[in-house]
């Protein structure tokens, strides 16, 4: 009995010392496979820091990094990641004020850009950029929002300042510059409601007085309007142009750098409209006119880009995310990426100063509240041009146009 023990015990032994064998020489192989295949196909950006490898993608699927390096690599393609301190514009929100003419704007609280930090992923095949997208974002300082009154008593006024007027402040702290530009040395800061004296119009700043104070201010921050006195009631003179004369310049190449001139009651006009089930178009008609006045773009050209993201209000970005323009969103995960907006109004605010700041305006062009536009993604202020880096469907400039004849065709 005992040497039939023994006789197992060698046994057992020798199955233990295979086993342990065969175990090292695997770890072996697959120690050599990674170290192998790490050398010959993983792509790694120069640009990619430490930081960014441990990006965690908020509300984003996890993603199989080994499988995606293996197949992009059978694919001859590459992704490199890269991380960007980018501008992060600031929202406008809008007030009514009854105590104001018609239409008349004025701004009370200045907006600030932001600071944030994004992640973009960079896909090339055979060395060529095919993709580019964002896929994370972090705020690095937080902007500040711009608020404006929208007057809405029930008489207008179209009266134009001239030098010599007298104004006042409207915003609570209104900086007062050397020269007529945002990057000029500030001398001062008012208080709403401060008198001043207009000595010079230069574009969208004015020279004024108050004082012993001589500078430059932000036209849009202040009224000829007196808080302390009722302004006297004017009816609207203005001339009303027609149809032919709205579609005068109606073109695919038509430039979209200028105002429709449409009335506010012709884009509430053109905006109704059976297709605009949730009647957001509608109800928000006002704010496509509002940004013609304030930036300079045609309002139309907005509103059919509107229409076409969001087939008329009825994507889930757009009833869910308030988010018209899909504002945000990336091709692989688009809902979660879109910006949400407590109110439409917001949303078409934002993209019609994104436009006017990097597609319509050649880098440099004063713009709004005296900016000068980056034009990052200028190709000519046409649709055609701005289908360039806009969106990656090359036939989205056609059916933008279809749309704004559409509604021009409306008046």
């Amino acid at each position: 009995m005992k040497a039939k023990d023994k006789g197992n015990i060698k046994i057992t032994l020798k199955s233990v010392i295979t086993f342990l064998t065969f175990i090292i020489s695997l770890l072996y192989c697959i120690i050599f496979y990674n170290y192998y295949f790490g050398r010959n196909h993983v792509y790694a950006s120069e640009t990619l820091s430490r930081e960014v490898q441990n990006v965690s993608i908020s509300k984003a699927e996890e993603i199989d990094i080994e499988k995606i390096i293996e197949q992009n690599a059978q694919e001859g393609k590459k992704e490199e990641y890269i991380v960007e301190e980018t501008v992060l514009e600031y929202i406008t929100k809008y007030k009514n004020n009854n105590s104001l003419p018609k239409g008349q704007m004025q701004v009370i609280q200045e907006g600030r850009e932001g600071k944030q930090q994004i992640t973009i992923k960079k896909t090339y095949q055979n060395d060529e950029l095919i993709a580019e997208e964002q896929v994370s974002s972090k705020v690095t300082k937080a902007s500040v929002n711009k608020i404006v009154e929208i007057g809405t008593a029930n008489y207008s006024s179209n009266y134009k300042v001239k030098v010599g007027d007298k104004l006042f402040v409207t915003s609570d702290r209104l900086s007062v510059m050397v020269e007529p530009n945002e990057q000029a040395q500030k001398i001062a800061t008012l208080s709403k409601g401060t008198e001043l004296k207009l000595l010079k119009i230069e574009g969208q700043w004015y020279q004024i007085s108050s004082g012993s104070l001589t500078g430059y201010v932000k036209a849009e921050s202040t009224t000829y309007l007196d808080a302390n006195k009722k302004e006297e009631e004017k009816s609207d003179t203005s001339t009303t142009q027609n149809k032919a004369q709205l579609t005068a310049n109606l073109n695919f190449h038509m430039a979209l750098n200028k105002p429709s001139g449409l009335t506010l009651e012709q884009f509430k006009t053109i905006l109704s409209d059976s297709k605009d089930t949730n009647k957001i178009f509608r109800n928000n008609a006002e704010y496509f006119y509002y940004i013609e006045k304030q930036y300079n773009i045609n309002g139309v050209f907005v509103a059919a880009v509107g229409i076409h993201e969001s087939a008329w209000g009825t994507s889930k970005i757009a009833r869910e995310k308030n988010n018209l323009f899909g504002y945000g969103a990336y091709d692989s995960n688009p809902y979660n990426g879109a910006y949400s907006f407590s109110d439409y109004s917001e949303c078409i605010d934002l993209i019609a100063r994104v436009f006017v700041k990097y597609y319509i305006n050649p880098k440099g062009t004063v713009i709004y509240g005296g900016e000068k536009a980056e034009g990052t993604y200028y190709n000519g202020p046409t649709l055609s041009g701005i289908n360039t880096r806009y969106a990656s469907d090359k036939n989205w400039a056609n059916g933008v146009y279809n749309h704004m004849k559409y509604l021009y065709n409306k008046l």
